[in-house]
């Protein structure tokens, strides 16, 4: 890649996107680090509500974990959530389905002046979730799609909220639940993308194809119920195990910046409470402090999550 490619490719550092950010075109299409308390618990066959609304605010740092000088970024979301668990069985499981609708507020700075930007954020839907219950166990298996609905601005990232690409998930969660309140519970995810065929390194620029690294990521958490309350240690890791590419080439190491195809890295953990009433809705409140990021912004995330049958 020519010096003067690499230089705008540092201006489309990509964004943060429903309150996580990345260091790459395209922000984190899934809020990490929002499933916890009952992660593969699906709930009995009914309909439920569910909002996630926080805050997130980081800096950008390289592949080396250092930061990125004169980079920030800072994001409101509210994440609405409709899930419907059913009477069928499917190999002996509830079948059920669900849909997120994301709105973001956000400003970047990527080392040339900030810009905000506010709208809908990537659309996500899963048809095919399938869980099953079995004594202190609760799993659950499913295939998320997310849609490129997010405002997207071809060559200015800063103002860009979706990450203008599909990519499938599959997921598995799991929770165990001990008879003295105990709770272990982690979600699993691998995001498998497609191409960006809209990408311009910066503004007037000709049309490139981006392609982000696929990724592993996880939320988990372990805590203890006691009556209608809650605490816990809660928080997500993610790893990148493919390159970003731009036209089908790996992109090169931009000293400082970013290391060799900008593998993408962070772990977060942090203290999370829960309280539940008699009749069935639940509140979480959680703040996460991100780890070892490396080619992506780090920082801190503070979540509000609401479950309400209806």
């Amino acid at each position: 890649m020519n010096k003067q490619l690499r230089s705008a490719v540092l201006l489309a550092l990509a964004a943060a996107c429903v309150g996580s950010a990345s260091a790459k075109e395209g922000g984190d299409q899934y809020p990490n680090g929002i499933e916890t308390w009952f992660a593969g618990a699906v709930p009995p066959p009914g309909n439920y509500f569910l909002n996630y609304f926080g805050h997130y605010s980081g800096d950008l740092y390289n592949g080396d974990g250092k930061r990125v000088a004169g980079t920030s970024a800072s994001a409101w979301f509210n994440a609405l959530r409709f899930v419907k668990v059913s009477n069928i069985k499917v190999l002996g499981g509830d079948w059920a389905a669900h849909v997120i609708l994301p709105v973001v507020h956000q400003r970047l700075n990527l080392g040339g002046g900030s810009a905000s930007a506010s709208g809908l954020g990537d659309l996500t839907l899963d048809p095919f979730i399938v869980a099953w219950h079995q004594g202190n166990w609760h799993w659950t298996v499913g295939l998320d799609i997310n849609l490129p609905t997010g405002r997207y601005k071809s060559g200015d990232p800063r103002k860009s909220i979706g990450t203008n690409y599909w990519s499938i998930e599959p997921i598995f969660a799991f929770t165990w639940l001990s008879p003295t309140g105990w709770e272990a519970s982690a979600k699993l995810m691998y995001n498998i993308k497609n191409g960006n065929d809209d990408f311009r390194p910066a503004p007037g620029a000709a049309k490139m194809k981006y392609d982000s690294g696929d990724d592993f990521h996880m939320d988990y958490l372990v805590g203890r119920r006691f009556g209608s309350w809650g605490v816990g240690l809660s928080g997500y890791y993610l790893k990148q195990t493919g390159d970003d590419k731009i036209d089908g080439r790996v992109i090169d190491a931009l000293p400082g910046v970013w290391s060799r195809g900008r593998r993408g890295e962070v772990l977060a953990a942090g203290p999370s409470l829960t309280y539940s009433t008699k009749g069935g809705t639940m509140l979480i409140a959680q703040w996460q402090h991100e780890f070892e990021r490396e080619n992506r912004f780090g920082g801190d995330k503070a979540l509000l999550k609401l479950v309400m049958p209806f």
